[in-house]
């Protein structure tokens, strides 16, 4: 009778595996049904914002910038920029947008975060390839001379992403008022992290300080991957991205150790 028991239950594995597929479904189609054309504009806004900007930079008469098109420079910055600011935010904001599900033991707020980073990257996968299959159809060259290099820094942006997201996903709902200031501080992030503007082209000093910012050794190692007749910056280290991610991902999981239950009593 115990062996029986002991082949119904249910390894914590399992149920953790049961929960995030659950999870997975759940925000899927959260994200592509919750408003009229939601799925719309969840994968073509970012499209458009890169058609938007390609527009601006050719109304300027600006066709090369380090060596690459434009286009494809302006493309791949927003990307994975995107890839960077989409997974911190959905991750930051998961907890307050799952607090009726913490009633469910099995449901823990990590459960969500982690879910939520992992839909936001697959669907800048496919966000990603349509824009390159557009690109491509304009008569761009969109084979990249490296995808190893476009992979790692791809994958070290989202690990950025997911850590930041953890880090702040703890304070903005145990401190609010901190959270807000958390929102300022990420709206200039975009023109510091060398997606419309070049970095080569700063002094090196404020180069120096401004590539502190792991974003833009991700910005700049995907362009570098793409063409490798880009003149990224000097100071550019993968190294550096994985890094950052280690410790940020490892300190927002502490955090959620040491707060568990005044996240779920929020």
């Amino acid at each position: 009778m115990s062996i029986n028991k002991q082949h119904l239950a249910r390894s914590s594995l399992t149920i953790t595996l049961a929960v995030w597929k659950a999870l997975f479904l759940r925000e899927a189609l959260s994200r592509a049904f919750s408003g009229r054309a939601a799925w719309f504009w969840l994968l073509f806004e970012p499209v458009l914002t890169v058609v938007v900007m390609i527009m601006v930079f050719t109304l300027i008469r600006m066709r090369v910038i380090g060596g690459m098109d434009i286009g494809i420079w302006l493309m791949l910055g927003m990307l994975g920029f995107f890839l960077f600011q989409r997974t911190s935010a959905q991750v930051m904001n998961a907890i307050s947008a799952n607090q009726a599900l913490f009633t469910y033991r099995q449901v823990k707020p990590i459960d969500t975060l982690l879910v939520r980073g992992g839909l936001e990257g697959i669907l800048m996968i496919f966000i990603g390839s349509i824009l390159l299959a557009g690109m491509a159809i304009l008569g761009y060259s969109v084979m990249p001379a490296d995808p190893l290099l476009i992979f790692n820094a791809s994958f070290g942006l989202w690990c950025v992403g997911l850590g930041f997201g953890l880090i702040t996903s703890v304070v903005n709902e145990l401190l609010p008022e901190l959270g807000k200031v958390i929102h300022y501080i990420m709206r200039p992030m975009m023109m510091i992290s060398g997606v419309v503007l070049p970095l080569s082209a700063l002094p090196p000093l404020l180069r120096e300080w401004l590539m502190l910012n792991p974003v833009a050794h991700g910005l700049e190692a995907i362009r570098l991957g793409f063409s490798p007749y880009y003149h990224a910056v000097p100071e550019l280290s993968i190294s550096y991205i994985y890094i950052f991610a280690l410790v940020s991902v490892f300190f927002g999981l502490a955090l959620h150790r040491r707060f568990s239950e005044s996240l779920v009593t929020q």
